[in-house]
């Protein structure tokens, strides 16, 4: 069973931002924006979609009909017909210069416009041809994107556009792969020629064809769908053992807390409430005075439970890594060793990552917790 089919991207970065915190809760030794590294000069990924994720490359003639579907969509019909010269512009600019930023121009030079995607109508056009295919992310500066033709970033032999039926399978079986066990229900998996008839139809023809398998989970009402090759690890899950690829390759989450990205796939859209009966919302557009926990809150996991959260954040100018709170689950983990350990050295490869230089656990209350958080060093 796959952990992840794609890495979500946003640009806040309150301790690091949520693709590097996603990574780093994986990977031993992830440095920050290695993703991007792997993306923009390597180039074994790119970025795209409303939803913005970084994908393989490898999958790009699949992408690449979604982004045709896209171009073919009302809104963005729309958006042709009232930004046609601009994107016409656009289109010559990216020839004659390789690379295009929209901070390339400046606001006095450009028509003002009222769109969400940017006020100048250079920013509407250059990702018009971004969300249609025409154009990709070259890298990026500040997180902000600078364009470039496909062509001068894609390799060749991926430019191809998959046909349609290829598309809505592969997509669809990338949907269950993301969940692992998948109600198949959601936008995601519906994307555009996602009529619930025609999912439902592929579903059950591929529950024939045996590549797709249907399983019932005990307290859930309506049965879900995992890819059959994934039927091993199910079984091996089922009783009580980690499949054989599963097993860590250093510490264990027993012996070092996991916080988990505000977006990752575990805990995110309500799943950690379905998975690990913990109920996590991410606060950040929470306004202040309602906000139960932090701004940028973290799951903690330990060993296979979700059993607090923190919130956190780098102050930049003291280079310090400072814990603002810090909320259990059961109040006995307060006075657990073993738990103030493992959150212990969790804290401390958080620390390593950001690149603090100094650790603030002030807004730790938890005496045994703060008393062992004071002995980590950066």
């Amino acid at each position: 069973m796959r952990a992840m089919e794609h890495l979500q991207l946003d640009p806040l970065a309150i301790m690091a931002r949520a693709q590097d915190l996603m990574l780093a809760s994986r990977v031993i030794d992830y440095q920050l924006d290695d993703w991007a590294r792997l993306t923009y000069e390597r180039r074994k990924f790119f970025d795209w979609g409303g939803w913005l994720a970084v994908r393989p490359m490898d999958e790009l003639p699949y992408w690449r009909n979604l982004m045709r579907r896209e171009r073919e969509m009302g809104h963005w019909r729309e958006v042709e017909h009232e930004h046609h010269e601009t994107i016409v512009e656009m289109r010559s600019v990216l020839r004659e210069r390789g690379t295009v930023a929209n901070r390339d121009f400046t606001m006095a030079s450009r028509k003002r416009t009222d769109s969400y995607r940017g006020r100048k109508d250079s920013a509407v056009a250059l990702y018009y041809l971004w969300r249609i295919g025409d154009a990709m992310v070259h890298h990026r500066e500040r997180f902000e994107r600078v364009y470039a033709p496909t062509e001068d970033v894609a390799p060749r032999d991926l430019l191809e556009e998959a046909s349609d039926a290829e598309t809505d399978d592969f997509m669809r079986r990338k949907h269950v792969a993301f969940e692992g066990i998948s109600p198949l229900t959601g936008t995601y998996a519906l994307y555009h020629k996602g009529e619930r008839q025609a999912v439902a139809a592929w579903r059950d023809n591929a529950v024939k064809a045996g590549t797709l398998i249907e399983i019932e989970v005990e307290g859930w009402r309506s049965p879900r769908w995992a890819l059959a090759e994934d039927a091993d690890d199910i079984a091996t899950v089922e009783r009580g053992r980690v499949p054989r690829a599963w097993k860590p390759r250093a510490t264990t989450t027993t012996d070092e807390a996991t916080f988990l990205a505000p977006l990752d796939p575990v805990s995110a859209r309500k799943r950690a409430a379905s998975l690990f009966d913990f109920d996590y919302i991410w606060e950040v557009y929470t306004p202040a005075p309602k906000r139960k926990f932090g701004y940028y809150a973290l799951p903690v996991l330990w060993g296979d439970r979700l059993v607090a959260r923190f919130d956190g954040r780098v102050e930049r100018s003291t280079s310090t890594f400072a814990i603002l709170g810090l909320w259990l689950e059961e109040e006995a983990l307060a006075s657990d060793p073993p738990f103030a350990e493992a959150f212990a050295c969790g804290i401390e490869r958080m620390t390593r990552l950001l690149g603090a230089e100094r650790l603030d656990v002030s807004g730790v209350p938890q005496r045994l917790l703060r008393e062992r958080l004071q002995a980590t060093r950066p």
